[in-house]
């Protein structure tokens, strides 16, 4: 199911609701865990989907990743070519700096599509699942960091967050509207 969307110039922002490990895009975005080891939610459902070859190259990646950074792998077999792996923040109040760490997961997952060509990505809500970031923090910043990327020049033209079930979808339409 489709909702809002908002554009800057030709690039578009929109919200749908749907599995993203179904959802063709050349990028897909993943809320991972700093040690690429896969996991539940979201990150469980791209490493089962897109198969070993995933997890294979996210081995290789010595150190994992630090939380609000991003690496990139295979798709797998997933409708992607590649899938960026987000290291967001576990929620702990707020006074952690989970805004700006959850900012950069979204910034640095934007510039390794953007640095690769990716005209097309799809993103889930990064810590808002087992992390425990309030989805009424989490949306406004993952909304607007995403706007502020498309009001530059880069090879984005659509980036869509694919979510999982009705109460994120809302919360983020209405942070979404709060945009505009």
């Amino acid at each position: 199911m489709s909702g809002p969307s908002w554009r800057a110039g030709q690039r578009e922002l929109d919200l749908v609701l749907g599995d993203i490990t179904r959802f063709a895009a050349e990028a897909i975005g993943n809320a991972a865990n700093a040690r690429l080891a896969g996991g539940g939610g979201v990150d469980g459902a791209i490493h089962r989907v897109g198969g070993p070859a995933i997890m294979e190259e996210c081995r290789r990646i010595r150190g994992g990743c630090p939380t609000g950074q991003a690496v990139v792998t295979t798709a797998g077999n997933l409708p992607a070519r590649y899938v960026i792996h987000a290291v967001g923040p576990v929620w702990r109040g707020g006074e952690a700096g989970e805004a700006g760490l959850l900012a950069s997961a979204y910034e640095n997952t934007l510039g390794l599509a953007a640095a690769r060509g990716v005209r097309t990505l799809a993103l889930p809500s990064i810590s808002t699942g087992v992390y425990g970031y309030p989805l009424e923090l989490a949306a406004p910043i993952a909304l607007g960091t995403v706007a502020d990327f498309l009001r530059q020049d880069s090879s984005l033209e659509r980036v869509t967050f694919v979510l999982f079930n009705a109460e994120t979808m809302a919360v983020y339409a209405k942070a979404l509207e709060a945009l505009t």
